[in-house]
C-alpha cells in the first residue's frame, strides 16, 4: 500500500506490542493510518513501539486491556473511539500459545486458549460492528495460524481456536459484505518471533529453508487492508509447507 494510502483512517491491534502485532501496527502508521496499540501484561512495549511510531508524523495511542473480556473490550473500543474517532481497521491479533501434551492438557489451559484466541475475535468484532457499519467501510482481518488446518506443535486446544477464528471469519464475511466491511484472515506458520527462539530444529519442516518474518506477515494484512473485493478468505503463510 502507498504511504499515506490509509490517511484519515483509524486501526486497532490486538497484541499489537510485538511480534506480529508490531509489524503490523509499523505498517498501518506508515500507511497513514491512526494506531491504537493494545496489549495486556506489555504496556512498556507498547509504549516503546508508540515512541518509534510518532515519527511517522501521526501520533498512535496505546490501550492495556484483556481482550477475552466483555467489560474491558467495550471501555477499550470507546477509549479508542473517543480518542481516533473511530475504529475503520481492526487486526485480531491477540493470542496465547501454551504447550501441552494431550495427557497434561487441562481445562482450564483449554478455556483460557479459547478465551483469549477465539472468544476475544468475536468480542473485539461485535463492538467495531457499529462504526463501520456506520461508515459503510470497515476491515477486519483475523490472525490465524496453520495449526488451523495442520497438526501443529502447540496442542489441540491450539488447533481448535485457531479453526475457529476461521470459521468466524467465513461467517462474519459472508453477512458483512454488502455493508462494505470485508472480513479476512492471515494464517501463519513458523514465523521468527519469541515464540520460535530456541526452536531452529522446526526450519527443517519449511520448504524454503527458513522461518518467515513477522513483517511478510504485515504484508499479507496490508494487501487484505487494500482490497475491497476479497473478503471470506483465509491467506496461508507457510513457507511451502503444506497442511492437505
Amino acid at each position: 500500500m502507498a504511504k499515506d494510502g490509509l490517511r484519515g483512517r483509524s486501526a486497532l491491534v490486538t497484541g499489537g506490542s510485538r511480534g506480529i502485532g508490531a509489524a503490523i501496527s509499523r505498517a498501518l502508521a506508515v500507511a497513514g493510518a491512526a494506531v491504537a496499540i493494545n496489549s495486556h501484561e506489555r504496556a512498556d512495549h507498547a509504549k516503546n513501539l508508540a515512541d518509534e511510531l510518532r515519527k511517522t508524523g501521526i501520533p498512535p495511542i496505546t490501550v492495556q486491556a484483556d481482550v477475552s473480556q466483555t467489560d474491558v473490550v467495550s471501555k477499550m473500543v470507546e477509549l479508542v473511539k473517543s480518542e481516533l474517532g473511530g475504529i475503520d481497521i481492526l487486526i485480531n491479533n491477540a493470542g496465547i500459545a501454551i504447550t501441552r501434551g494431550i495427557d497434561d492438557l487441562s481445562e482450564a489451559d483449554f478455556d483460557q486458549t479459547i478465551a483469549v484466541n477465539l472468544k476475544s475475535v468475536f468480542l473485539c468484532t461485535q463492538a467495531v460492528l457499529p462504526m463501520m457499519r456506520a461508515k459503510k467501510w470497515g476491515r477486519i482481518i483475523n490472525i490465524s495460524s496453520g495449526a488451523a488446518r495442520g497438526a501443529g506443535a502447540i496442542g489441540p486446544h491450539y488447533n481448535a481456536s485457531k479453526a475457529g477464528i476461521e470459521g468466524l471469519t467465513r461467517g462474519y464475511a459472508a453477512r458483512l459484505v454488502k455493508e462494505g466491511i470485508t472480513v479476512n484472515a492471515v494464517a501463519p506458520s513458523l514465523i521468527e518471533t519469541d515464540m520460535m527462539k530456541g526452536q531452529p530444529n522446526l526450519v527443517s519442516r519449511i520448504p524454503l529453508g527458513r522461518f518467515g518474518k513477522a513483517d511478510e506477515v504485515a504484508k499479507a494484512v496490508m494487501m487484505l487492508v487494500d482490497n475491497p473485493y476479497m473478503t471470506g478468505q483465509t491467506v496461508a503463510m507457510s513457507g511451502g509447507m503444506s497442511f492437505n
